[in-house]
């Protein structure tokens, strides 16, 4: 696998205008599911080539609280699926099947924040001592993978901004979300990936769409 620093840079391939396509076929998705409980992917991502790139997506959703509290996440890291099952699955998924909350209901659905985070291809951080980790991610811009001999977890790159974590503390915390100790990011053997997103959320429910980043 090459190093992050070894790759061509990804260009942003949607825009603003794409943001509202891309928030409101997560909600499509999420309502026609709620409603029939048939996976049906929204019309307009078929009807457009860029969706049948494969790519990386999660949605989350979010309480329209002071604090847009977590609701919910759900989504695919690599690029396995087509942007248009991923997004889709992603979608449903992050209301009905994060374990770490009760499923979303029809009726809440209206008054929850939709957002949705399109990946580039995670990649390997090389340093010459583990040590040297917190130097090589850029907060706010970085997300992380962290693989170890039991398990992986994930978190994306708003999340080191919602906490006001430094690099150290992202490195705890992705530790932690993949059931690891801690310090497990500075084991020999563990591996650490980043990767970047185009993260596209609702100001308020089922309204409109900005750049988050």
């Amino acid at each position: 696998m090459k190093a992050a620093e070894d790759l061509p840079r990804q260009d942003s391939i949607f825009s603003a205008e794409d943001g509202h396509l891309l928030v409101s076929s997560a909600r499509e998705a999420i309502t026609n599911f709620l409603v029939s409980r048939q996976i049906i992917v929204p019309k307009c991502l078929l009807s457009d080539s860029r969706f049948e790139n494969k790519l990386g997506c999660f949605v989350t959703l979010r309480l329209n609280d002071e604090e847009k509290s977590l609701r919910g996440c759900i989504g695919f890291p690599e690029p396995v699926y087509k942007l248009s099952k991923a997004l889709t699955e992603a979608a449903i998924g992050s209301a009905t099947q994060d374990p770490r909350f009760r499923p979303v209901s029809i009726e809440e659905m209206k008054s929850l924040l939709v957002e949705v985070s399109v990946l580039t291809i995670p990649t390997l951080i090389l340093v010459k001592s583990s040590r040297d980790l917190p130097s090589q991610i850029k907060l706010g811009k970085d997300g992380l993978i962290m693989r170890w001999s039991f398990g992986a977890g994930l978190l994306l790159p708003q999340v080191a901004t919602e906490q006001m974590w430094d690099a150290e503390e992202f490195l705890v915390n992705l530790s932690m979300k993949a059931g690891a100790p801690p310090d497990q990011w500075l084991v020999p053997g563990t591996q650490v990936l980043k990767f970047q997103a185009q993260i596209f959320g609702e100001d308020e429910p089922s309204g409109k769409v900005r750049i988050i980043q």
